[in-house]
């Protein structure tokens, strides 16, 4: 184990005890740091100490961050060590698969950019411990930089096994929802690219129906929202520059597969050949590519259903919008049924994110203050304080990574597969299966 390495495990031992053994204001920053991420977490003791480990790097104390605190109380570092301790902070979790079993550590691949890490404990004990990861394996970790050339594991290491397509494609989909900070860590390009389709996707939406706002009976509005990705892909298709017009054949043949291939390939995961065709095509650029949206059969049958858009807060599709606008806008909204349940429920709901309720603030400001007055018996409410409210009830401020967002080629792939392999493993005559992977609408 050269040098570098095991001062990297001196000092981060050295960062642990700080933290740990702190008073006052860091020692409340951590408290109030673990337990907003306990309260989305289920916790075992790899998952605390990978709350506790994040925090070392990614944890403030007012304006001032973990790291700075710690390096102004370490008078005697010498300056390698202080850019060392620094560079930390481009540490990250993710999932990462063990591509290579090395003498002294691994090489990881990120699954959810494909970027590739040489990464070692820093001390013998956690190698001998590692000496059990194979090849293929799935692991959940967080990784910070040494050198130029390779990373050390910074926190605990939770491994999963090896995961095949649809388990692998569900553990994306739970990464996302649990650390929805750290999508695209390593890759700021493919979180741009992630966020202008959001923003791109809201303008399509305006300019197909006219409104940001639209509400129709659930069967109209997917019949609806179907014509408008219809549009949405042939104009992938232009930019892919790919003929729309080509027979399969021709399509086949330029994707270096046969007719028959092409087919499988599209009823197996149960999209349009041509959509196949274009995954496959080697010249196609697209690095990012949009899911496709699909309503399930609740909101299909729904009297009323309400689609929302925002450039940052993606798409929602509410069945009770509709109700929740007539309630504010009754003369005595006591007097309609269910009125108090549904207040509860769009506070409680996660779904039901703050855009939802600074629309309906703008709208109706004095009727939403006297309903929340009245339903929360908080007589001095005023819609001021919403957003104090609304963090109440664990809603966040600023909006994360919308499911609409584009997702980068090889993870749409991996979910297609996915999607096939369980659909081909389901007996005849039953119907489609929807993975809820995340990503997927």
């Amino acid at each position: 184990m050269d040098a570098i390495l095991e001062r990297s495990h001196f000092l981060k031992q050295a960062l642990i005890e700080f933290v740990m053994e702190a008073e006052g204001e860091l020692a409340e920053s951590l408290e109030t740091y673990a337990a907003q991420k306990s309260r989305s977490e289920r916790q075992d003791i790899a998952q605390r100490d990978l709350i506790i480990d994040t925090f070392l790097t990614e944890g403030k104390v007012g304006d001032r961050e973990t790291l700075d605190i710690f390096l102004e109380n370490q008078p005697d570092l010498s300056p390698s060590d202080r850019n060392l301790v620094s560079n930390w902070r481009r540490s990250f979790i993710a999932l990462f698969a063990v591509i290579q079993v090395l003498p002294d550590g691994f090489e990881l691949m990120n699954w959810l950019t494909a970027k590739h890490y040489i990464v070692k404990p820093n001390n013998p004990l956690t190698l001998e411990e590692m000496t059990r990861f194979k090849e293929g394996e799935i692991l959940l970790s967080r990784i910070a930089p040494i050198t130029d050339t390779y990373w050390m594991f910074s926190g605990p290491c939770i491994p999963m096994g090896r995961l095949g397509k649809p388990k692998l494609a569900v553990a994306i989909g739970n990464f996302k929802d649990n650390y929805k900070n750290a999508l695209y860590s390593d890759a700021p390009e493919l979180l741009e690219l992630a966020w202008q389709s959001v923003e791109q996707y809201h303008q399509d939406f305006l300019e197909f129906f006219g409104s940001d706002e639209v509400t129709l009976p659930g069967y109209q509005l997917n019949k609806k929202i179907e014509e408008f990705q219809e549009i949405l892909t042939k104009r992938r298709f232009a930019a892919a520059g790919i003929d729309e017009n080509k027979s399969l054949s021709e399509l086949a043949e330029e994707a270096g597969m046969t007719q028959e291939e092409m087919k499988a390939a599209a009823e197996e995961a149960g999209a349009d050949s041509k959509e196949i065709a274009k995954m496959f095509d080697s010249k196609n650029p697209t690095k990012m590519v949009t899911p496709k949206v699909e309503l399930p059969a609740s909101l299909k049958k729904a009297e009323q259903l309400t689609a929302l858009t925002h450039p940052r807060w993606g798409q929602l599709f509410l069945p009770t919008y509709s109700r929740f606008k007539a309630m504010l806008e009754a003369e005595d909204w006591q007097n309609i049924e269910g009125a108090e349940k549904l207040v509860r429920q769009y506070l409680e709901d996660p779904a039901i994110n703050v855009f939802i309720w600074h629309r309906l603030a703008k709208a109706y400001p004095n009727q939403l203050e006297k309903l929340l007055q009245t339903v929360l018996q908080r007589p001095e409410f005023k819609i001021s304080d919403l957003d104090a409210l609304l963090q109440e009830y664990n809603k966040p401020l600023e909006p994360y990574l919308p499911e609409i967002a584009s997702v980068p080629l090889h993870l749409h792939n991996l979910f297609q597969e996915a999607l096939a392999e369980v659909n081909k493993s389901k007996p005849k005559g039953k119907g489609k299966k929807k993975l809820g992977m995340g990503f997927q609408r």
